[in-house]
């Protein structure tokens, strides 16, 4: 049996709660949901990589010295590691849109939601070039929507060590 995740957005709806009642505002939405995205910050790449490798059953599609990421269709996620000092677990959650256009309407959305919001912009962040918002919830949970248009040669750009640090900034 594949491996399924199973998330349940309704933030970006107004008259819809978590009881799934309301729910006939989502009846006209598109069907096409970007690719959702997760980021571990872990102690040990390597050890992390061979537990979500057995996990997936799939090798990693991009792996650097200092991160790696599966882009998986079962399930439909950006899942990506980071070995970093600190704090290890869930970094942030995010919405990976497959078209410019389709960024816009994640910021359409985003204004809509509220939360302390970031603009990110165009940047080099986790070996890839992409245009980036933050959004913070009330819980304190950091969102990135973006947009990715190419790989980069460097983990970071020009802003060395800013890199996914907006939803840290966010946060604060």
């Amino acid at each position: 049996m594949p491996l399924r995740l199973v998330i349940c957005l309704r933030l970006f709806c107004r008259g819809c709660d978590y009881r799934g009642e309301g729910n006939e505002a989502f009846s006209n939405q598109k069907k096409s949901m970007k690719r959702m995205h997760v980021m571990l910050s872990v102690k040990d790449l390597d050890e992390a990589v061979k537990f979500y490798s057995a996990l997936f059953d799939s090798a990693p599609t991009v792996a650097k010295p200092d991160y790696a990421k599966w882009t998986l269709e079962d399930p439909r996620v950006n899942f990506s590691l980071a070995e970093r000092p600190g704090a290890h677990g869930i970094e942030h959650l995010g919405i990976q849109a497959e078209t410019a256009g389709e960024l816009d309407e994640l910021r359409a959305r985003i204004a809509k939601a509220g939360g302390t919001v970031k603009d990110e912009g165009k940047t080099t962040c986790c070996y890839a070039k992409s245009d980036k918002t933050w959004v913070v919830d009330a819980q304190g949970v950091a969102w990135e929507a973006f947009h990715t248009s190419g790989s980069a040669p460097a983990y970071y750009g020009e802003k060395h060590g800013e890199c996914c640090q907006a939803a840290v900034v966010a946060k604060e």
